[in-house]
């Protein structure tokens, strides 16, 4: 998901509620914890268990994903791949409302499945042992899978029928038709096996040896999981079905899960299939190969305005009326992170390290007005008007700040586009001798080449 296109999915200001149909218990924690996070990672169940806790605790909620970035310490960037994470793994269900004031959000926490259930999906269960490696997954198997009882004892429980019988009932027909007391079958994760062509698989099959009232829901199901897994054609699961036919001509579940991995193996790899996301954060080598205003623009979209206050500052702890006046932003006002961020850093750079409330509000103001939406477009407006906000300010800025800021944003150069603080901001806190702090030609000069030296060692 490009960042450039985040704030039409999620934004800080936008509110959600927590939906806890049902409590969930320490059983249910252990397997989130020991199932789920090796195939999700730590962010998704952290917000999990964060929506869990608050729906615990509160009956009725009506929060921020501002909260949530700051309980979590993640960007919305982040929050909102956490949230994706946790819906195609099925522990989560969003539903969105739309006005014109405001977007909120409704997150329903679903049931993680028993132990049982899955490790014998084919999809799962096979991401989890991809993960977690053979001896690892054994261990999980022996702590929750009961042993089979089939040899020792006979099944006698009752049906349904056996015990009870039809009476008749005049049920009204406004409750017959209620939506709300319709049960709806619950899909484990969402995963639609629709898609996978079984026309194709049957119209290779013979009726005789394959008759289609065994392709049961559960069975097609399972098909198209295996074949998703595998990365299999139709034409492979004909043969794949035709393996997993028992000395009955019946089809079980397990048989064609083994016929599936049988097949994988014979005519494509002995390794065991690893599923990865869609999308993915930038590596180390997406980063390398951005220019230095992009990689700006990409830590401004990406961290929260508090880190950005501290790194500005040399690493020190901004004063708490400059994390209000950030939050306040964001929460009341609406603008994304990576504008309020830019806007930070514009306000700072210009000022001598100053936050002026009432000039970052103008500003403000201006680019909600110009509906500014993510770090690059506020960045190249300040550049723009530059003249006109420093007209803005009470004070005329000193030609020597002016020239500090114009040099690192006006210039042709690239490479002078990057104030110096964004490469010192993972460096210890250090005084600045007085005679460093003057933003001449020749000391400046030297600053941007040490800059550059730096962020080539880096790079190699």
């Amino acid at each position: 998901m490009a960042l450039i296109h985040l704030y039409k999915e999620l934004q800080p200001s936008d509110t959600f509620d927590i939906r806890l149909p049902h409590a969930l218990s320490t059983q249910e924690r252990q397997l989130v914890t020991l199932f789920y996070q090796p195939l999700t990672g730590a962010e998704p169940i952290s917000l999990y268990l964060t929506l869990w806790a608050e729906a615990e605790q509160m009956k009725s909620q009506h929060l921020s994903h501002y909260y949530l970035m700051n309980v979590l310490g993640m960007p919305i960037g982040k929050v909102f791949e956490a949230r994706v994470a946790l819906e195609a793994i099925g522990l989560l269900r969003t539903w969105k409302k739309e006005s014109e004031e405001q977007r909120s959000f409704l997150y329903e926490l679903a049931r993680p499945l028993d132990a049982d259930s899955f490790l014998k999906d084919p999809l799962l269960s096979m991401f989890l042992f991809s993960k977690i490696g053979e001896q690892a997954y054994r261990k999980l198997r022996q702590r929750f899978i009961l042993p089979a009882r089939e040899a020792e004892y006979k099944d006698v429980s009752r049906a349904f029928i056996d015990v009870y019988k039809p009476v008749n009932t005049n049920i009204p027909a406004d409750l017959q038709s209620d939506d709300g007391l319709k049960v709806k079958p619950q899909k484990a994760y969402p995963f639609y096996f629709e898609q996978f062509d079984f026309n194709l698989l049957q119209a290779g099959l013979s009726e005789q040896l394959v008759p289609s009232s065994l392709l049961t829901l559960e069975v097609r199901e399972a098909i198209a999981k295996l074949a998703f897994l595998y990365n299999l054609t139709a034409l492979d699961m004909q043969k794949v079905v035709i393996l997993a036919l028992d000395d009955d001509l019946g089809i079980s579940l397990e048989r064609l899960r083994k016929a599936a991995a049988d097949y994988y193996k014979l005519t494509v790899s002995k390794e065991p299939p690893k599923l990865a996301r869609v999308y993915d954060t930038p590596s180390v080598e997406d980063t390398a190969q951005m220019t230095k205003d992009q990689e700006l623009q990409h830590y401004l979209e990406t961290t929260p305005p508090v880190q950005v206050l501290r790194d500005i500052n040399n690493g020190k702890e901004p004063l708490q009326t400059s994390v209000q006046l950030a939050d306040s932003l964001i929460v009341q006002h609406g603008m994304p992170v990576g504008v309020v961020n830019a806007l930070l850093e514009y306000v700072m750079l210009t000022t001598d390290m100053k936050l002026p409330k009432k000039y970052v509000e103008t500003i403000a103001d201006h680019w909600v007005r110009k509906n500014l939406q993510t770090a690059k477009e506020a960045m190249e407006l300040a550049r723009k008007e530059h003249d006109k906000y420093t007209a803005w300010k009470n004070k005329p800025q000193t030609p020597s700040k002016t020239n500090n800021y114009t040099k690192g944003r006006s210039t042709n150069r690239r490479e002078e586009k990057v104030p110096d603080w964004f490469y010192k901001r993972n460096e210890k806190s250090e005084e600045v001798p007085a005679d460093k702090t003057s933003t001449g030609g020749t000391d400046f000069e030297k600053e941007r080449q040490k800059i550059l030296d730096k962020l080539g060692n880096q790079q190699k």
